[in-house]
């Protein structure tokens, strides 16, 4: 056998279950809140030291962090956001429907759009209180 072949992907490697995750367009609370909840539902490479602050100036701040779906827990409860969030998620098909699903133990989870791709897809997500 062709070692080659023996190093070939499959669905399962890590890399296809890594989803990039964009938060913009809310306050850095509400910021915090989603990436708290990521964090508890996933691991993430966000650590919880790491609190979003708003850029200055009236530039658009985007937050972001890469989360590992592979092993899901359950967020118990809902919690509360001060205004709906936008989230932009970037990963393989089962990684995105994985996230959107881990979101919605403590959101009201609508997707708002999506972009297809061969084996990825570009989902944004509309995060409000449940």
């Amino acid at each position: 056998m062709n070692s080659a072949q023996d190093k070939r992907q499959t669905p399962d490697d890590h890399h296809d279950q890594e989803v990039s995750v964009v938060v913009s367009g809310c306050p850095e609370e509400d910021a915090r809140t989603v990436f708290d909840a990521l964090r508890a539902a996933f691991t993430t490479d966000r650590s919880s030291a790491d609190v979003p602050h708003e850029a200055e100036g009236k530039r658009p701040t985007a937050w972001s962090a890469t989360v590992d779906v592979s092993e899901a827990r359950v967020i118990s409860g809902s919690v509360t956001l001060g205004v709906p969030v936008t989230v932009d998620v970037q990963g393989g098909y089962r990684a995105v429907d994985r996230l959107r699903e881990g979101l919605a133990d403590a959101f009201a989870v609508r997707v708002v759009g999506t972009v297809s791709g061969d084996q990825e897809e570009e989902v944004r997500l509309r995060l409000e209180n449940k």
